[in-house]
């Protein structure tokens, strides 16, 4: 083994634990593994791992570039509001027959994450589950893991249905094969026929686990009511009229009965942390505290306990009912990401105001203004009813509000419905390859001013462009290194222990488990880049296609459903579905299995080794 591999080796398991434990943002450890690489290039010239060229090669490669153009078409799309008034219209066609509604919707979410990326189609699609939950009177709970499921299902659906398709399908443009040969990239609907299998039998799954598998936690009977057992971190100030003054903060009568927690009190400067329960409340002083959604307009009014709002806000800003309370989660790739709300200027940007922050299962201890916000937070926010359709639009925050569904009559807007199918039917049939295609609809929505250049620069989410660019070139450095060969030797061997070492069936279930295990922890975009090389390299010592391996990837990396942060569109409905960590276990471990096996007998009978 060679000191190239070891650095290599070294700078990815080093690039994985940061990506697990999320010390930094996914696209600046990924740059900083492959500024390692190309740092030890120059330190040690005869070693190098992968050149100044490669480094910078994914910024123009075609996957970058594809994602990037079908943002701009996506968010045009999108803006239309034609998606959210054609899945309402589908599922309201079924009267009140609630399962064969529930059924429509969630086939609907999969049909049209095959057309868009499948994090975007549940962003949309969450207000929409929402209503439909609230109209059959039943609990969030039991929705929202099957739509992120059913996105997951589209996703397999086509080429652009998810970026691990592009990716994978990108590499294999790039990789010349022993004999000379280039492989060929997949065709737009050459995942279909197994992709349909999967959404049959996981719409099937999504329904059992909807009515029987999944807990029902609220009943929604009004939007405002939805939320009534969830918990948020907020913060309050000890007004003068106050009748708890004088009184110990374990004496809060909401404490008991509804689980009222004091985490901090505020007091001339000094925070305090300990021995809450014996402190005196006194006047003037500022309290974080963890409470039920439905208690906190109750602190305020009998406890005279002021809100946040009270103290920051002005008298005009909070008479009248011009103001409405929603609540909104933190999109994937929010501006907002990494920054606390005074950083974001957030009542400057919206007008409104943050009462309080949820975080799944983390119990916050700093004040609201000063958390540095993750993806998947959910805020309750205080905004003028004038200003809400501002906040809806944002591409950073999703709104939970009541539905006002209409199509947006903007300029050429029906060209903004025809650009993705047109896209994907000239490409089906080669008449212009998916980059080709996906940039001159773009260019086309530009230039007749369907999308704004401002909303084209905000709907492209740079931090995938970044993270896909720095990762691309890792495909260079494990091919430069060697370390494909050592590592596709390893599971060669492995796949050994299991038969006579002969039966590419063995190694293509191995591929897919791994890719799916990895992609538990890790995102399904680094281990479609990292796990491809090792799947071509395998596939040249078994002397067979690789195509089928790659496929395996391909799936595998899209179709991990046990854990929260499995795939993307797991952690987006995590909050809103007031799940916890073994919800997704429970639910997504045996569907995962369930997959495997299918592709495992189903993949050889397509693509032919």
């Amino acid at each position: 083994m060679n000191i190239e591999i070891i650095i290599l080796l070294a700078i990815l398991v080093l690039a994985i634990v940061f990506f697990v434990m999320e010390w930094l943002p996914m696209e600046v450890t990924a740059m900083g593994a492959l500024g390692l690489m190309l740092l030890f290039g120059i330190l040690f010239p005869g070693h190098t791992i992968i050149s100044a060229e490669e480094a910078v090669s994914g910024f123009s490669n075609k996957a970058v570039i594809t994602i990037g153009a079908i943002f701009i078409i996506s968010r045009s799309l999108v803006k239309t509001g034609f998606l959210e008034v054609l899945a309402d219209t589908i599922y309201r066609s079924t009267g009140n027959h609630k399962w064969l509604a529930i059924s429509v919707f969630l086939i609907t979410v999969s049909i049209i994450s095959g057309f868009i990326n499948n994090t975007a189609a549940v962003a949309i699609f969450i207000p929409l589950a929402i209503d439909l939950s609230q109209r059959f009177h039943i609990s969030p709970t039991k929705i929202l893991i099957p739509l992120s499921y059913a996105a997951i299902f589209g996703g397999t659906l086509t080429l652009i249905g998810t970026s691990t398709n592009l990716v994978v399908s990108s590499v294999m443009e790039t990789t010349v094969m022993p004999n000379g040969d280039m492989l060929q990239p997949f065709s737009m609907f050459e995942f279909t026929k197994l992709g349909l299998i999967f959404l049959a039998v996981g719409t099937i799954y999504n329904l059992i686990l909807a009515r029987w598998v999944l807990p029902s936690r609220s009943i929604l009977s009004s939007l405002t009511q939805k939320y009534h057992m969830s918990r948020y971190l907020t913060e309050f100030k000890i007004d003068e009229n106050s009748p708890m003054i004088g009184k110990t903060y374990d004496k809060i009568p909401l404490d008991e009965d509804f689980n009222f927690q004091v985490l901090l009190v505020i007091r001339d400067g000094l925070r305090f942390r300990k021995n809450l329960s014996t402190m005196n409340i006194r006047k003037g002083d500022v309290f974080l505290a963890r409470v039920n959604l439905g208690d906190i307009m109750r602190l305020k009014d009998e406890l005279k306990f002021l809100l946040l709002s009270d103290v920051k806000m002005s008298q005009e800003e909070l008479s009248g009912k011009n103001h409405v309370i929603v609540e909104g989660i933190i999109a994937q790739y929010s501006s907002l990401i990494g920054k606390t709300l005074k950083e974001y200027n957030f009542r400057h940007t919206y007008h409104g105001f943050v009462l309080a922050i949820r975080r799944q299962r983390e119990i916050l201890r700093e004040k609201v203004a000063h958390i540095r916000l993750k993806f998947s937070d959910t805020l309750l926010i205080m905004v003028p009813k004038n200003k809400l359709e501002q906040l809806r639009s944002s591409s950073d925050i999703i709104v939970l509000e009541e539905l006002n569904l209409c199509l947006k009559y903007e300029k050429y807007w029906w060209l903004s419905i025809l650009v993705i199918p047109i896209i994907m039917f000239l490409a089906a049939i080669g008449v212009v390859d998916i980059m080709s295609g996906a940039v001159l609809g773009a260019i086309m929505l530009l230039v007749l001013r369907s999308i704004s250049i401002q909303d084209a620069y905000e709907s492209i989410n740079w931090s995938v462009i970044f993270l896909l660019a720095a990762l691309m070139p890792l495909g260079f450095a494990i091919n430069n290194t060697g370390a494909d060969k050592l590592i596709g030797d390893l599971i060669f061997r492995l796949g050994s222990l299991f038969g006579n070492g002969e039966n590419p069936k063995i190694y293509l279930s191995i591929i897919y488990f791994l890719s799916f295990f990895f992609t538990a922890f890790i995102s399904n975009v680094a281990i479609g880049v990292i796990m491809a090389p090792f799947a071509i390299i395998l596939a040249t010592q078994l002397g067979v296609d690789p195509r089928p391996f790659l496929v395996a990837i391909s799936f595998g990396a899209s179709t991990c459903f046990m854990t929260p942060m499995g795939y993307q569109t797991n952690l987006m409905v995590y909050a809103p579905g007031q799940y916890r960590f073994r919800d997704f276990v429970i639910a997504g471990l045996p569907l995962t299995v369930i997959f495997w096996g299918i592709a495992s007998y189903y993949i050889p009978k397509f693509w032919s080794f």
